[in-house]
């Protein structure tokens, strides 16, 4: 595979074609879950086409999310388990949840090739045609037409469903929208400033304006409906080998004022670990956690890691992401380097910036990118991480109730059991001081299940579309369900469901569940527990 380059969308990817495909199914978004959608239909006996408008396979579980958000083991089953037991075959093991992203994108390459699946990549979508409330075909840019029966929108944006007329919301509901209690504005204590930092350019004086990134206006009520999302990042694979290791580069077009929030928090959260000394085994102070170590160290030591964002100020790009779901592509171009230049400048600055304490200099110039993955993009994850974007609103919306079991579905095509987890999506000025809001972290009752009826559009909206990437739920309960090997699940149960709507002729709304249930079971998927 020849070097992309470090980008999402770029003109000069999109080729001319006058090529017209038709198969039983049609999957847009190679993320895992179209991946494993596209196998499964296969397996089934369905010809299936997997359109992507990147150009690696995986997203998220190849583009650095290798410490797997899991919840409980026990509820992940089907091609998904198969996929974590695959992993755990490279090294000789039962099974591996913590894993280097080539390992996953060779997997995940593996099942496409032996199922014969026809991928098309940097195949973005321009249009959709729609026919007695079904989807008859979908355009590319480019002209690429691929009709099919059925379609699954495995991508993370929600942009087939979008263009297919079906019903979707963006941003956080009010607590009141489903009766939850954590939903909404949610201004708490992790993840949060424990200790004041300035938000002026000029210290204490408010006329000098405000530093980048950073709000005026107080947060509102807690539990308050808004437009804002979540935080994204890159999950960032980085190595202490120096055989490997990349040093870290400084963003072209450097500003810097842009990271004096950085310095200012390093700084006024120092004296709180002024007798610790970083380590590598998952106890780091405060601000260097999250370096989680993928596999075995090296026999001299030195690891790999899937690095996330931790602490007050990481490498979140807090308040930049708000118009990518509905952004054109050219636009998310420019959203995605201007989330690469925030998160390359925060590692430079940690590393390189005589105002951070050399304690943390240290530890940061210690880590480099691993040159061993993602050799095609620089070093760096192919995929920037969408934690949320459109959600459909289906005539079932997972929300709190279901995972703090008021009440549970009887129609399952998978389980949900991590916390419900959602990053920061503003920073503000309270009291004089920066302040960020959004964060939660709460655990779910235990295991619960996610509906048939949370991956098809509502009755009456497009009849042969299957959604299990932006599924049905509100934003605090998408912030549970939302992990990858969940999405896989979903994936998996959604190329069932859609071979089964082609044998029985039927919509994707009126497919009994009693006969999708026992395939479901067939598969290995886990659908209750206990």
């Amino acid at each position: 595979m020849p070097g992309y380059g470090l980008h999402y969308f770029l003109p000069q990817w999109i080729s001319p074609s006058d090529q017209r495909l038709e198969a039983d199914v049609c999957v847009y978004g190679a993320t895992a879950s179209g991946v494993i959608a596209a196998v499964a239909a296969m397996r089934a006996g369905k010809s299936a086409i997997l359109l992507h408008p990147g150009h690696t396979l995986g997203g998220m579980t190849s583009g650095g999310l290798g410490c797997t958000d899991f919840g409980k083991k026990a509820v992940i089953g089907g091609m998904s388990r198969q996929f974590y037991r695959d992993l755990g075959a490279v090294n000789g093991k039962e099974e591996e949840w913590m894993f280097a992203p080539h390992v996953a994108q060779e997997v995940l390459e593996r099942y496409i090739k032996q199922a014969g699946v026809a991928v098309h990549t940097h195949q973005f979508l321009d249009a959709v045609e729609i026919a007695d409330g079904r989807i008859a075909s979908v355009r590319m840019l480019g002209g690429l037409i691929v009709k099919a029966r059925m379609f699954i929108d495995a991508t993370y944006e929600g942009d087939l469903m979008a263009k297919a007329g079906v019903r979707y919301t963006l941003g956080r509901e009010a607590n009141g929208v489903y009766g939850e209690t954590i939903n909404g504005v949610q201004v708490r204590a992790h993840h949060q400033f424990s200790h004041f930092v300035d938000p002026y350019i000029k210290p204490g004086d408010p006329s000098s304006g405000t530093l980048p990134y950073i709000e005026q206006q107080d947060a509102a009520p807690n539990g308050s409906g808004d437009f804002r999302l979540q935080a994204y990042n890159f999950r960032v694979c980085m190595t202490d080998d120096p055989k490997l290791k990349v040093a870290w580069e400084k963003p072209a077009d450097f500003r810097d004022l842009d990271f004096e929030l950085v310095r200012r928090w390093f700084n006024a959260e120092m004296d709180s670990y002024n007798d610790q000394l970083p380590n590598y085994d998952g106890r780091h102070p405060e601000l260097i956690k999250k370096f989680d170590v993928l596999g075995e160290r090296t026999a001299d030591g030195h690891l790999k890691t899937d690095t996330n964002n931790h602490g007050a100020v990481s490498s979140d790009f807090i308040g930049a992401n708000y118009c990518w779901p509905e952004a054109d592509y050219a636009r998310r171009e420019q959203l995605f380097q201007a989330h690469v230049k925030w998160q390359k400048g925060v590692y430079w600055v940690c590393a390189n910036d005589p105002a951070i304490p050399e304690r943390y200099r240290k530890v940061y110039s210690r880590f480099g990118l691993a040159s061993d993955e993602f050799v095609n993009t620089g070093h760096w994850p192919h995929q920037i991480y969408v934690r949320e974007a459109r959600r459909m609103v289906s005539d079932y919306v997972l929300n709190e109730h279901d995972t703090q079991h008021h009440r549970q579905c009887d129609d399952a095509v998978g389980m949900g059991s991590y916390n419900m987890d959602s990053h920061n999506c503003r920073r503000f000025i309270r009291d004089g001081r920066v302040m960020n809001e959004g964060d939660v972290q709460l655990p779910p009752a235990g295991p619960y299940r996610v509906s048939y009826r949370s991956i098809v559009p509502g009755k009456g909206q497009c009849a042969n579309l299957i959604v299990p990437v932006c599924l049905s739920s509100s934003h605090i309960a998408y912030g549970s369900v939302r992990m990858e090997p969940v999405f896989m699940v979903l994936g998996e149960s959604a190329a069932i469901a859609a071979h089964l709507c082609i044998e029985a002729g039927c919509t994707v709304q009126e497919l009994p569940y009693a006969k999708l249930e026992p395939r479901l079971a067939k598969a290995n998927q886990v659908l209750r527990i206990g």
